[in-house]
């Protein structure tokens, strides 16, 4: 396959995970860190971007590894997946660093490429994560 394939497949791959399982636990992790930014009454101009980035990264998480790791969905893209699990975090990752940048600098008090740096952080541990759960996945299976 091209490089553009392979790109398409590993979005394709990302599809298969549990998104509204992860939309919930990112809406329950990111309100609680809201309730405790907000009782600890450490109100400041980021009051927002550490429970949405914390949110962000949890629905990601839950979604990528989730995905990886529950059956079912399209055989194919199932056994792509697992033959290429870096590969198949790669775009979780991505959309991660992606919407992490803009929340830190539109709702933080990051400038842009603080954001940008502060974001390299959460989406490695995604990749690493997911890459890491795929790979014994994979070596399980074998």
């Amino acid at each position: 396959m091209s490089g553009r394939e392979n790109r398409q497949v590993a979005v394709a791959a990302a599809t298969l995970g549990p998104w509204r399982t992860a939309a919930a636990v990112g809406t329950v992790v990111g309100g609680a860190a809201l309730a405790v930014e907000v009782v600890t009454l450490d109100w400041s101009l980021d009051i927002l971007s550490w429970p949405v980035s914390l949110g962000l990264f949890f629905f990601f998480l839950v979604g990528t590894v989730g995905g990886r790791l529950r059956g079912g969905g399209d055989r194919r893209l199932r056994r792509w997946a697992d033959e290429h699990p870096w590969q198949s975090a790669l775009p979780a990752a991505g959309a991660l660093l992606a919407l992490d940048t803009l929340v830190l600098w539109l709702l933080g008090d990051h400038g842009l490429f603080g954001a940008l740096f502060t974001s390299l952080l959460p989406a490695g541990a995604l990749l690493a994560v997911a890459g890491v759960a795929g790979a014994v996945k994979a070596a399980r299976k074998g």
